[in-house]
């Protein structure tokens, strides 16, 4: 059997056998690949094998071969302990990002390489284009699931060895060819959330990993409304599982996380979902990564997205040249910048890259930090 020339990334999911199935009809030589990237834990939510089943049934009606590789212990290493690191410091991480870039872009696409392939295509909603001597890595089509804000690590030569066949589909049209072609996976739940936690309890499943420490939950002035089971359970804007009932003194508005004192072990709460504790108008990341392999100066407009399917925002890009670090001053207050996420830039279409956020102007954020200082 002659090597493939494209290896296509089988979830197990309706995306990835689209993906499969376009490149097939277009007389592309294809194989298809299932990776494992999480050991199961004994409770069956995280649904590999069901996914690796689908998978095999799709690569049989299409009439390709499918290969396996467990990249298990490649995700527990280059992902898994980074998120527990994370957590534990008070951080909010996004493992998508770096499963994109550890595993999807790096070990998979050294499988591919491995079984004589030359490139590998996956059922991302992104597109990829060449400018000049230069890839670029532009949004999908169908902005509703465009998902270049994960792909934003991705550099030169990993874009020229991959391909995205879903990135010019709207995914309702996704779905009709999945059906139309009477693929098992048409009807399918596109799968949420991080692989390893599925269905399960957030926090349950954190905990495990980070046990509980009980805590007081504050107001920004100090007064006491509640207690919380670890502030490393929650995230900046988080509204659920507070528990806060009625607080003498206070309205009924819905509460909120506005600060994480980790040192403390304390969660800052306030009323309302517009809170100014929430707002920040810059933030400062850690070290950059650039697409093209340079940003396009030292300074210079653009716009940004510090969270998946947010609005993109219009802003201003400052670099540290000595450390690639970046200072982003936005033109209109934003909600909720959360360290340990990602801000990821955008020149129209065309995604030039990212980092991770470190900090923000946010008046709590300043408060904590000046008091650790």
């Amino acid at each position: 059997m002659s090597a493939p020339r494209t290896v296509v990334g089988m979830s197990g999911g309706v995306d990835s056998s689209v993906a499969a199935m376009r490149l097939r009809d277009a007389g592309e030589s294809i194989a298809g690949l299932f990776m494992q990237n999480w050991n199961e834990d004994g409770d069956g939510e995280c649904r590999a094998e069901d996914d690796r089943r689908d998978a095999v049934a799709v690569c049989g009606r299409l009439g390709i071969p499918i290969h396996f590789r467990d990249f298990s212990h490649e995700y527990w290493s280059g992902v898994f302990e980074h998120f527990i690191a994370e957590y534990a410091a008070g951080r909010t991480p996004n493992p998508d990002v770096l499963c994109n870039r550890e595993i999807k872009f790096r070990h998979f696409l050294d499988a591919a390489h491995g079984l004589g392939a030359e490139r590998i295509a996956t059922g991302h909603y992104a597109r990829v284009a060449r400018a000049g001597s230069r890839w670029q890595l532009l949004r999908a089509v169908d902005r509703s699931k465009d998902q270049s804000y994960f792909l934003h690590q991705l550099g030169q030569a990993q874009l020229a060895a991959t391909v995205f066949p879903l990135g010019d589909l709207p995914k309702t049209r996704v779905r009709e060819l999945a059906r139309e072609a009477g693929l098992p996976t048409a009807a399918k739940k596109d799968s949420t959330g991080i692989c390893f936690i599925g269905e399960r309890d957030f926090r349950g499943f954190l905990s495990r990993y980070l046990p509980a420490r009980e805590g007081e939950m504050h107001t920004p002035d100090g007064r006491v409304v509640g207690r919380h089971p670890g502030v490393f359970y929650f995230t900046l804007g988080q509204r659920e599982g507070l528990q806060i009932g009625g607080v003498r003194g206070f309205g009924a508005a819905p509460w909120y996380v506005v600060g994480k004192d980790v040192a403390r072990n304390v969660l800052v709460v306030d009323q309302g979902a517009d809170s100014p504790y929430l707002r920040s108008s810059r933030l400062w990341s850690e070290p950059a990564h650039w697409i093209g392999g340079t940003p396009p100066a030292a300074r210079f407009d653009c716009s940004a997205q510090t969270r998946y399917r947010q609005q993109e925002e219009p802003c201003q890009v400052s670099i540290d040249e000595s450390s690639g670090r970046l200072e982003i001053a936005f033109r209109q207050p934003q909600r909720a910048v959360t360290p340990g996420q990602s801000v990821v830039l955008y020149d129209g279409e065309v995604c030039l890259g990212g980092a991770v956020i470190a900090a923000t102007d946010a008046p709590l954020e300043q408060q904590l930090r000046g008091a650790a200082a």
